[in-house]
């Protein structure tokens, strides 16, 4: 659908709107893909709407165009909202490198890694609060309306002191508030009213409406629920927006992987493993393999899984000199090493890049106390980890090929060719990666299996046949958007939600 189709009633002399926030009762109960629908929604309305989320915990990241990084979902709302993402739009990014720590990422550089017990307890939670407000600032001279999206539930009254992403940022901005809940998981009615009435009165004054998601069957049958959920709350219930399956946005929390584990099929497709790593980063890196029709993708930790695929993909981590260490304990490494014996496709991405070679070093204990570490030995590369992160959106020319392919970078440390050659050559200038053969090689570039002439190349090279049409993926990714939009439009009183972010003459 068109976005000038729309009805742009709203939108009249360009109307500045109060910022919209969008908190949940819980984690994962869809606020990431309700904010990109309704950024499309004000770009369809015509609007100039810019997505916003103070702080993020995530292992799926993205390199903006000034070569800072910032959370996947943001990436994705702000392609929703149509315009390029920027680090402003989630200034606090917190990249876990084991259970208790994580890297912390502010306004696109690491400050390093810390503790939960130190990032909550002795950072200075002023300073992190003005470093969001002061991108908030930035975001709302340029843009209207913004976007807003909290983080995990904001009835977890233990962290309030704590708070610099949920109702502080409401209160700070004024922003109506919308309370989005997973119907879907149970317990809708505890969940709503327990958070709800948990708020002091105050930020309870800002949630302005309730969002029921994921609803599956008839919506009717819930015509009761939702009366009783008002009379309950003080609140009005928006909308019930319905479960769907076959809308793709880009997920950006790794629980979604749970739902795409699996193994290998005897129905003639190609199958294509990937390596499921304990820190694994950047799994959109293999959406275009997924679309396509005669592939079987799949994420496994199961050495046997492996050995019977096709091809073998070792993605990005986040930590990676652990999940070397836990490759070999799982037995995986000897599969991933099985597979390239047997002549199958290997080939490995970012993190799973540096794990193919022959050594990973830590000088500077970027990761922990192991120093240094053998690789798998299957790429003539040697890691050095370092400090700085490399952050940046690239354009480059595969294998020799004449076509122009895109990805991005972000990583922390250096590999030095012992042997092979280039795989790729950068427009930038320099090179890229290791190959030692068609069927195995390395490179840093996330997205490049988004690329045609990459995926044409590997499946030559292992003699497999796969339709690689000419999937145009951003003409695909802006009909998801749109049909995205139509979808939680038709479910959600648009004109309540307008209401409520009218500023008052």
């Amino acid at each position: 659908m068109n976005d000038k189709t729309h009805n742009t009633q709203h939108a009249t002399h360009n109307s500045k709107l109060k910022p919209i926030m969008f908190v949940g009762t819980g984690s994962d109960v869809g606020k990431s893909v309700i904010n990109a629908a309704f950024c499309r929604i004000f770009k369809q309305d015509g609007y100039q709407p810019a997505p916003f989320k103070a702080q993020n915990m995530s292992l799926n990241s993205f390199a903006s165009a000034e070569g800072l990084e910032l959370g996947r979902a943001q990436a994705v709302q702000a392609e929703a909202c149509g315009i390029p993402c920027l680090s402003a739009m989630n200034p606090i990014l917190l990249k876990p490198t084991s259970h208790t720590k994580s890297q912390v990422v502010l306004n696109g550089k690491p400050l390093g890694d810390q503790s939960a017990q130190e990032y909550f307890l002795k950072t200075d939670r002023q300073f992190l609060f003005d470093e969001a407000m002061k991108a908030w600032r930035s975001l709302d001279a340029k843009y209207n309306p913004i976007v807003m999206e909290g983080a995990g539930s904001i009835s977890e009254v233990n962290l309030w002191d704590k708070d610099i992403t949920n109702m502080r940022i409401s209160l700070a901005t004024g922003a109506p508030t919308i309370l989005v809940a997973d119907i879907d998981r149970g317990g809708v009615f505890g969940s709503v009213y327990g958070t709800i009435k948990l708020l002091p009165e105050a930020e309870r004054k800002l949630i302005k409406g309730i969002l029921i998601n994921k609803f599956r069957g008839d919506i009717a049958l819930f015509h009761d629920g939702r009366k009783m959920l008002e009379e309950l709350t003080s609140v009005p219930v928006i909308g019930v927006v319905p479960y769907f399956s076959d809308i793709h946005i880009e997920q950006e929390d790794s629980v979604v992987i749970d739902y795409k584990r699996g193994s290998v099929k005897d129905d003639g497709k190609v199958n294509v493993a990937v390596v499921l790593l304990k820190h694994m980063s950047n799994f959109t890196d293999f959406n275009m393999l997924e679309r396509m029709p005669d592939v079987n993708l799949y994420y496994s930790a199961n050495p046997a899984e492996i050995d019977k695929a096709d091809l073998v993909l070792v993605p990005g981590s986040k930590n990676t000199i652990s999940d070397l260490m836990y490759l070999r304990e799982r037995g995986l490494a000897k599969a991933i090493l099985q597979a390239a014996e047997a002549g199958k496709g290997v080939y490995g991405i970012c993190g799973g890049y540096q794990i193919l070679g022959e050594e990973i070093r830590d000088p500077y204990h970027v990761e922990g106390d192991v120093e240094a570490i053998p690789g798998l030995g299957l790429l003539p590369v040697v890691t050095t980890l370092t400090k700085d992160k490399r952050t940046v959106q690239t354009a480059f020319k595969f294998a020799g090929r004449d076509e122009d392919c895109s990805g991005y970078e972000i990583h922390m440390g250096t590999t030095d060719l012992q042997g092979g050659q280039p795989l790729c050559t950068l427009h930038e200038g320099g090179t890229d990666g290791c190959l030692v053969s068609p069927k195995l090689w390395g490179s840093y570039l996330h997205g490049i299996l988004d690329n045609k002439a990459v995926v044409e190349e590997m499946l030559k090279a292992n003699q497999l046949k796969a339709e690689v049409t000419e999937f145009d993926y951003a003409k695909f990714k802006e009909e998801q958007y749109n049909k995205l939009a139509d979808h939680v439009r038709a479910h959600v009183d648009m004109d309540y939600v307008y209401s409520v972010m009218k500023i008052e003459e």
